[in-house]
């Protein structure tokens, strides 16, 4: 409460009228933190739970404008891709290829759709979000089927005509930004900051031309499973690919594709005043 003008000194002049409205909400709104503090003190779970969630909500909306683009500047060779800038949101409809359906875990009986939304990650990977946020943009995904194995479901896609062949794009834990064309040995301890070995990973598959690239569109959902995992429960291709991203809801869908169903849409629904499409400066 005594840094009020400090914290909204850090957004952008143009979102300082916005970082107000936020820092207001959060020190003197219903929901903020001293009607927190109450339901603290009224040792009341379900208000706690609830006005601490909305504070959150507030203080990630409040640190977004803080940060209006990426801490570290994209190499030269680099600085004319698409780029995310932040944290965008994807969803999936899906539909069976057999025309059979899905079981939802919310329930309501079997499912002709199911919907999956996918949380990309501009800030550890900018270009490999960026490329994939600009093909949903332009419906690149619409249509297409996939492709189970144990291991993955990738999308059935790859043509030289979409996307662009990225060098792989690793940030190891530790680190301040990326790395290009470099993968990661994990039995040396080099950990991503965004690991493959979680269920519901999202990354592209590697280029049919150069380990050392991903592929320019075709992308696959990781189904991780410890029991096939190596020591320390790491996946064996963990620091192999540019994860970009994860399913956060509709999880449960994963384990229930297979060959032949179909990707109805791909829709940015967040995130999209974070996405640089190609030929912009990032000074």
């Amino acid at each position: 409460m005594e840094e009020r003008d400090s914290i909204i000194a850090t957004a952008p002049f143009d979102d300082r009228d916005k970082a107000t409205q936020l820092y207001d909400s959060l020190i003197n709104g219903k929901v903020g933190l001293p009607a927190m503090l109450d339901a603290i003190a009224a040792k009341d779970p379900d208000k706690i739970s609830i006005r601490l969630q909305s504070s959150l909500d507030t203080i990630a909306a409040l640190e977004l404008l803080q940060a209006p683009a990426l801490p570290y500047l994209l190499p030269n060779d680099y600085q004319e891709l698409p780029r995310l800038t932040g944290r965008a949101t994807v969803e999936f409809i899906l539909k069976r290829g057999d025309e059979s359906t899905f079981t939802i875990a919310s329930g309501g009986g079997p499912q002709d759709i199911g919907k999956i939304e996918v949380i990309l990650d501009g800030y550890s990977a900018p270009l490999t979000a960026g490329n994939f946020a600009s093909l949903v943009s332009k419906g690149a995904y619409d249509g297409i089927t996939l492709r189970a194995t144990e291991q993955a479901v990738l999308s059935d896609n790859e043509r030289s005509d979409l996307g662009t062949a990225l060098p792989i794009e690793i940030m190891p834990a530790g680190e301040f930004q990326p790395l290009y064309r470099t993968t990661l040995n994990v039995q040396d301890g080099e950990l991503p900051v965004l690991p493959l070995s979680v269920y519901g990973a999202v990354a592209m598959a590697h280029s049919t031309k150069s380990e050392d690239f991903s592929a320019p569109s075709q992308f696959f959902f990781y189904l991780y499973d410890r029991r096939s995992a190596g020591l320390g429960g790491l996946s064996f291709d963990e620091g192999q690919f540019s994860v970009f991203g994860y399913v956060t809801k509709g999880k449960e869908l994963l384990s229930q594709l297979r060959t032949g169903d179909i990707i109805v849409s791909a829709k940015l629904i967040s995130g999209a005043d974070r996405l640089i499409q190609a030929g912009i400066n990032s000074g």
